[in-house]
């Protein structure tokens, strides 16, 4: 009898081991959930998900739940937020009114070496931090380029663009583009456009919305930034271009204008409707090279996440070689890496998008440098379709002093 009881108790203690053992097992393989937001809606949904799907097989530590906010999503964010309920990893572009809820990432970006952090374009960290913090890892971007119309060009007689052009030369070739009784127009310039797109004109011609300190007046007014907008004014003044309600894409595919500027969402549409295109750099004001502003995304953590490592490793994943080869054509991959390894930087389209993001790194956006961008943007849409609508075409330097008080 005590030779059985024994012999229960050692099969006991190893019943037990083996459950601690099987615990123990059971704990070091689950996973750390966290939740990622993006703004995607059903159209490109399903493509994120995909992608999360895969990091999630391949991870044997995190776990992520994919949230699609659509254009719902500063409304949801700025709600997460305040109720202490942010997803760990989001997609970010308006760090000024983001920027205090987000974890600042230098340190881990540093553990990764320079190496890391060296692959991706310089001009894009200055769109993805605020002061020294940066705040966002970028994901993907645009800047802008000249679209043209070759038909249209070839039947002109006109040659087409080349990275040297001028806007006087742009001016010329519009002239020669018109047909008003066909109502067709060289050039599509919006009069109502996102302020911060045309802030791209300004720095072209050595001007500025502000200064590096975020001072506006004498800057936003100044004849350096106000002379592009009243060289616009004139084309449409003149009837060479036209104001359109959009960026002029849809003008661009009836075949109405010969020319409008645009990032590279517009490929994908103009490409659909057989169209014979092709872009060209931003033209240059006098001898100064042309500059572009940068939309660019990237993707932050929230600053009350209770998983930050596990939120940089779906960081360095969604931001990684791997993904940025799998969004190509839905998105310019951010890596110079893989964009030498795709030869993207030397193809005919895609190379004019590298070429004006690389001449414009030394700017940093208006919008993140004045305290009240909301305000100020206010301002300048009143004065930009104040200049720009032909119905109205008011002195420029007018329009822009009373923006900058």
């Amino acid at each position: 009898m005590k030779n059985w009881h024994k012999t229960a108790a050692v099969l006991l203690a190893a019943t037990i081991g083996l459950s601690a053992t099987a615990c123990n097992s059971k704990q070091s393989t689950q996973k750390t959930e966290i939740r990622f937001s993006t703004w995607d809606n059903a159209d490109t949904l399903d493509f994120q998900q995909s992608m999360v799907d895969k990091f999630n097989e391949q991870s044997d530590t995190v776990h992520v739940s994919l949230e699609g906010y659509g254009e719902n999503y500063d409304t949801k964010i700025t709600a997460s937020m305040g109720g202490n309920d942010a997803p760990d990893v989001m997609y970010m572009w308006n760090y000024p009114k983001y920027g205090d809820a987000l974890l600042p990432l230098n340190d881990l970006i540093d553990a990764e070496g320079t190496a890391y952090k060296d692959d991706f374009y310089e001009t894009l960290w200055n769109y993805n931090k605020i002061g020294d913090n940066i705040l966002g890892i970028p994901v993907g971007y645009t800047t802008h380029v000249m679209y043209y119309n070759k038909d249209m060009f070839d039947a002109a007689g006109i040659a087409y663009p080349t990275g040297d052009w001028t806007w006087q030369d742009v001016e010329a070739a519009a002239t020669k583009l018109t047909k008003p009784e066909e109502k067709i127009y060289g050039l599509a310039i919006p009069i109502n456009p996102d302020p911060y797109d045309y802030e791209m004109f300004a720095w072209s011609n050595g001007g500025a919305f502000c200064d590096e300190t975020g001072k506006v007046e004498g800057v936003l007014n100044s004849p350096q930034t106000v002379e592009p907008f009243a060289f616009f004014q004139k084309m449409i003044k003149d009837g060479v271009a036209v104001g359109t309600d959009d960026y002029g894409s849809s003008n661009f595919k009836m075949q109405t204008v010969g020319m409008f500027m645009n990032g590279s969402w517009s490929i994908g549409s103009i490409e659909e409707t057989g169209i014979n295109f092709g872009v060209a750099l931003l033209p240059n004001f006098g001898t100064q090279p042309s500059q572009s502003i940068v939309s660019s995304s990237g993707v932050a953590i929230s600053n009350t996440t209770e998983h930050k490592e596990a939120a940089w490793e779906f960081v360095k994943y969604w931001t990684g070689t791997d993904m940025n080869k799998a969004r190509i054509g839905y998105e310019l991959p951010v890596l110079k890496s893989v964009a030498d390894a795709e030869k993207l930087t030397t193809d005919e389209i895609n190379g004019k998008f590298y070429t004006m993001l690389e001449r414009s790194d030394q700017h940093m956006p208006a919008s993140f440098l004045v305290s009240d961008w909301s305000t100020l943007a206010e301002k300048l849409n009143l004065a930009l379709e104040q200049v720009l609508n032909v119905n109205e075409a008011m002195d420029p330097q007018q329009a822009f002093d009373a923006a900058a008080k």
